[in-house]
């Protein structure tokens, strides 16, 4: 099951392409672009529903005949800052060009339609769990947003000697309301760059149970299963996450063993 950790593809460019065929599953798309200034990308959705993510640095974005400008408030995702971000619905063509370095996540998930093209509200920091388990989210589009058919997205800022996506959880089964089916893609970066964290994806039953040391730039895909992530003393993580399923809702199950953290905690 080594295919569910990803080294970037090269050090510049697309550095991420993952889509349901490359994944082999159903929802979830993400490219990442890491880009110099002048460069540009393009594309058209097609069928499917589109979040851009400014990461960090700045860019000039346009969704067919609208023309954003320019946008990115961060020159490093590690500011914390909450970030500019776009949906664009099925059948929109969409170009970003970059004004500084910057760092660019086109997320991607089936499309109904239902939404227009906008630029998305900024989040507010917001922080999650205590002591070691403490971490801040900025829910760029998760399901209190009514802003896509399909798409979950948000970034959490894990501090150093930390645990985050903990006690350990799983949304792999279709049984609203009590869990939800959600493919999960997790883009990490570490601060300083040359750090390291640690993801575990595991089932119960054991078919699953793989360990992954993350360094920078690296992407952990979660099919199923739970999937807590460690950072060691002296570094800081970040990832992005990519959720979507049958049903544009966030249940989910926690552990049977690790669930006693989360009522002693809460």
């Amino acid at each position: 099951m080594n295919d569910l950790l990803l080294r970037p593809l090269r050090k510049s460019g697309l550095i991420h392409d993952v889509t349901p065929q490359s994944a082999n599953w159903g929802y979830v798309g993400m490219a990442i672009h890491l880009l110099s200034a002048g460069e540009e990308i393009s594309g058209l959705t097609d069928e499917k529903e589109i979040i851009i993510v400014i990461v960090e640095g700045k860019c000039a974005i346009k969704v067919d005949d609208i023309d954003f400008g320019i946008l990115g408030n961060r020159m490093s995702v590690f500011e914390r800052l909450p970030p500019h971000s776009i949906y664009a619905p099925m059948n929109s063509n969409w170009s970003c060009k970059a004004t500084t370095d910057c760092t660019i996540a086109i997320c991607s998930a089936p499309g109904k339609g239902n939404y227009k093209t906008k630029l998305l509200d900024r989040p507010i920091l917001t922080q999650r769990g205590k002591d070691n388990n403490t971490r801040y989210i900025n829910n760029i589009a998760m399901e209190q947003h009514d802003v896509a058919d399909s798409l979950l997205v948000t970034e959490v800022f894990t501090p150093q000697g930390n645990w985050s996506s903990y006690p350990p959880h799983r949304h792999d089964e279709d049984n609203y309301p009590n869990i939800t089916y959600l493919e999960e893609t997790y883009y990490h970066r570490l601060n300083p760059p040359q750090g390291y964290g640690t993801q575990r994806v595991w089932t119960e039953d054991g078919v699953l149970d793989e360990t992954f040391t993350v360094k920078n730039h690296d992407v952990v895909l979660v099919p199923k299963g739970h999937h807590p992530c460690g950072v060691p003393y002296g570094y800081e993580m970040y990832y992005l996450n990519i959720m979507a399923g049958p049903i544009r809702k966030w249940r989910f199950k926690n552990h049977p063993d690790h669930h006693w953290i989360f009522e002693r905690d809460k």
